[in-house]
């Protein structure tokens, strides 16, 4: 199924439906149509076809969608490419891609403009101005008199989307996702848009992460209407929630933290808010534990875990998981559960094994393994990373962790990132867990670094509040001995101004591991 008709099917039956919120901006599903239409015959009269890939860099706006569907409705591979990436990743991904088209802001325009004719780019089109050998977004929509309302027939195992995982570890790797593989996703998670009220949702997450390519195409087949933001800021997240009366939202765990420490936060009216789904990096216990207590009981919240690379989310930890109800017995164990990502979604396979492939019991440790018909079809052009990460019909998540009895995942964290100390196998999560809740730390990542007597030792990478009562090492380290066992407590402490992130908030550890890992942390 061509993933255009997520589009077309729900256009057909509510036309006139408000389907997309940009600021001042509002277009319904009739517009929605006819402006990806426009850009679709302009693609292919620049000789983009079937099979061919559109890049995209661009925050979130309108013309997003419109470039989603443009694709689509070609039988093309969209291909969000990260607009924060620095300017040899960026060389490197539309390199890697070979897009025929390339779709950007102005402010992308001159390091694109650079690459073309050596990267194979034969049209590049600007959404909010006018350059030398680039084509204005809106000129060439307004020069197609006939839009583009037919769609290519396309086979369920061609590619909709290419998206490339940001790279934590090494270059980016484009992952393969289907249209089969697509429309699966959107089309048993949401019902078609009918007419009846599917609230609203606030979308900051960027078009190049999955949950925001996938959160496009569920809100436009579902009849949900999205609020766009460019890019996600705390004070204009809340300010849209409140004047849009937005119903659902995802955010990543530290935007989460933002919202809530934002000064704003408490004078904001939160109420319209039914669903808050949080993913993409390990949530710190003390964030969403707080993050309950200070939305309205109202607000459903639920843990969304899941990969690029199986089509978003394979695990939930739902609504009546967050709700710290029941007996004292009960309370405990929905405590103890809010630091698990919950259970797998219908369809979706866990399993957990052993360094040396064999299956473990519950509540041990081991390598985490996915199975779902929703797997990627592979990396774009790197068989050798195909070979690594999919085996026998499974996905090896490169993540460690254990089930428990009732089937929850828990998370204790990348296999690259354990600390390995005298033989012990520490989480790093853990300790960062126990450091959150000292009431003047604001951030923290743990890693081990090398170590002569022990083979690695374990440091904290602490970000402190803006306070005058900031805490020495030494207090640190004596709050972990009081609530960790011996061997996991940090021996080294180094405090920063702030973690370096990925666009999904994920720590690059690696980044602090090549930074402290030369004996420059100090006692």
């Amino acid at each position: 199924m061509n993933a255009y008709l997520l589009l077309n099917i729900a256009a057909s039956i509510v036309p006139e439906q408000e389907i997309i919120t940009f600021g001042t901006q509002r277009q319904t599903y009739s517009q929605l149509i006819e402006r990806s239409g426009r850009l679709a015959a302009a693609l292919a009269s620049c000789g983009v076809g079937k099979g061919e890939r559109v890049g995209l860099i661009a925050t979130n706006c309108p013309e997003v969608v419109e470039t989603f569907f443009a694709s689509f409705q070609l039988g093309g591979t969209v291909v969000p490419i990260n607009y924060r990436a620095k300017a040899d990743e960026l060389e490197y991904m539309i390199r890697d891609a070979g897009v025929k088209a390339l779709i950007v802001e102005h402010r992308y325009v001159e390091i694109t403009a650079r690459l073309a004719s050596e990267s194979g780019i034969q049209t590049i089109i600007c959404i909010d101005g006018t350059y030398q050998n680039c084509l204005n977004y809106e000129e060439i929509m307004g020069s197609e008199t006939n839009p583009y309302f037919d769609f290519a027939d396309v086979d369920s195992n061609e590619l909709a989307i290419l998206l490339y995982t940001s790279g934590t570890t090494s270059k980016p790797k484009g992952v393969m996702i289907t249209y089969g593989q697509l429309t699966t996703y959107v089309m048993s998670h949401s019902e078609a848009a009918d007419g009846s009220p599917q609230g609203s949702s606030l979308i900051c997450v960027p078009s190049y992460h999955v949950a925001g390519a996938t959160s496009i195409c569920n809100c436009i087949y579902s009849g949900r209407r999205l609020i766009l933001l460019r890019q996600f800021e705390a004070g204009e997240w809340l300010r849209a929630l409140e004047k849009e009366k937005a119903t659902q939202a995802f955010l990543v765990p530290t935007m989460l933290k933002w919202v809530i420490d934002h000064p704003n936060f408490h004078s904001t009216d939160i109420s319209s808010l039914e669903s808050l789904s949080y993913g993409a990096a390990p949530m710190p216990f003390p964030v969403i534990r707080r993050a309950i207590e200070l939305f309205p009981p109202t607000t459903n919240f639920a843990n969304a875990f899941g990969m690029t690379e199986t089509t978003s989310t394979v695990c939930v930890l739902g609504p009546e998981d967050h709700k710290l109800t029941g007996t004292p017995d009960e309370i405990a164990k929905k405590i103890h559960r809010l630091t698990s990502v919950g259970r797998p979604l219908p369809g979706v396979d866990i399993m957990i094994l052993d360094e040396d492939g064999n299956s473990v019991s519950n509540n041990t440790v081991g390598n985490i393994y996915v199975r779902t018909e929703r797997a990627m079809k592979g990396y774009w052009k790197r068989p050798d990373a195909n070979n690594e990460t999919m085996v026998n019909g499974w996905i090896n998540t490169k993540d460690v962790g254990y089930l428990d009895e009732d089937g929850y995942l828990f998370l204790s964290g990348r296999s690259s990132d354990m600390i390995i100390r005298g033989g012990e196998n520490i989480s790093p999560i853990e300790i960062e867990n126990v450091l959150l809740e000292h009431p003047e730390v604001s951030d923290v990542a743990v890693i081990g670094i090398p170590s002569l007597e022990w083979g690695e030792e374990v440091a904290a990478i602490v970000v402190i509040k803006n306070s005058n009562e900031s805490p020495s090492r030494e207090e640190l380290i004596e709050f972990c001995r009081k609530r960790l066992s011996s061997f996991k407590r940090p021996s080294k402490i180094e405090f920063v101004c702030e973690l370096p992130r990925t666009s999904s908030g994920k720590i690059l550890k690696k980044d602090l591991k090549e930074q402290f890992s030369n004996n420059h942390i100090t006692n």
